[in-house]
C-alpha cells in the first residue's frame, strides 16, 4: 500500500538513490529530479504529498524554488541542506518551508518527519473524525474570507485564492476555533507542529507575520499579540 508521492530535488545521485531505496522499501512513490527545471516539471500534473529540497542545485538556487512550488501545489515542503545556520533555516520558514533537516541525517529521521508534515497537511476533517460533525467545513470570519478546511484553503472576501503553507493553515485554523481566546506560543506549537516546544523556536512568530500580511492584518487587529502569553484571534468568526 503506497503512503503517498514524495518528490525528491537534489542533484547528489548518491543520496537520491539511498533515498529512493529506503522510502520505497517504506511504502512511498518516489520521484527524483536534479535540477530546478526537471523539478518544476515533475510538479506538473500529478499529486503530491511531501517534498524534499536541496537548497544547492546546478541550475539555480533551491531557495527560488519554495514560492513556485506553493504557486504549484500544497504538497509540504522539507528543506535538506548542508548548512545549520540559523538565519538560513529562519529564511526558509519564511519563504514557506514546513520544516529543515542538515545533513548527513538518518534516513529513519526523513522518513519520520515525512510522516508528520504529510500528517499536518491533513485536513482537519480527516485528522480528527470525531469532530468532523461539530465544526463547519467552511468558516467565515473577518469581512468575508473564508477558511475551506476541507480543500485546506484560503479565499480573501473576493473569492480569490490566498496561498499558505500548511503550517500556515494549521495555524490560523487553531486560532479561529479558538476565537478570543488567548493561545500560548506552546499551545500553538502543540496543536500545529510535531516534537518538542524551544523557547528558542521562532517558528510560530514566523508564520504568524506572514498570516497577517495575506490577511492585509499588519497592525494586528485580527490576529492580536497578547504580551507574555501569544496570540489571540479577534476577529469575526461565523461557524
Amino acid at each position: 500500500m503506497k503512503r503517498g508521492t514524495v518528490l525528491s530535488v537534489d542533484d547528489d545521485q548518491n543520496l537520491q538513490t539511498v533515498i529512493r531505496q529506503y522510502l520505497e522499501d517504506e511504502g512511498y512513490n518516489i520521484l527524483s529530479a536534479g535540477n530546478v527545471s526537471t523539478a518544476l516539471d515533475k510538479t506538473n500534473g500529478g499529486t503530491l504529498d511531501a517534498i524534499l529540497l536541496d537548497l544547492v542545485l546546478p541550475d539555480g538556487e533551491g531557495l527560488t524554488l519554495i514560492p513556485q512550488f506553493r504557486a504549484k501545489t500544497n504538497a509540504p515542503i522539507i528543506v535538506i541542506s548542508g548548512k545549520s545556520d540559523t538565519t538560513e533555516k529562519i529564511v526558509c520558514l519564511e519563504m514557506g518551508a514546513d520544516d529543515y533537516m542538515t545533513k548527513p541525517f538518518e534516513m529513519r529521521e526523513l522518513a519520520a518527519r515525512i510522516k508528520a508534515v504529510m500528517r499536518r497537511s491533513q485536513p482537519a476533517a480527516q485528522n480528527n473524525a470525531a469532530n468532523a460533525n461539530e465544526t463547519p467545513e467552511k468558516i467565515i470570519f473577518g469581512d468575508g474570507w473564508v477558511l475551506d478546511r476541507t480543500q485546506y484553503q484560503l479565499y480573501d472576501p473576493g473569492n480569490n485564492f490566498a496561498a499558505l503553507t500548511t503550517g500556515e493553515f494549521k495555524l490560523l485554523e487553531a486560532l479561529i476555533l479558538s476565537s478570543n481566546r488567548a493561545l500560548s506560543r506552546e499551545r500553538l506549537f502543540d496543536l500545529t507542529r510535531d516534537g518538542e516546544y524551544d523557547v528558542y523556536d521562532r517558528a510560530i512568530d514566523i508564520q504568524i507575520a506572514r498570516l497577517r500580511k495575506k490577511l492585509n492584518d499588519e497592525d494586528g487587529q485580527m490576529i492580536k499579540t497578547i504580551r507574555g502569553v501569544g496570540y489571540m484571534f479577534s476577529g469575526d468568526v461565523q461557524k
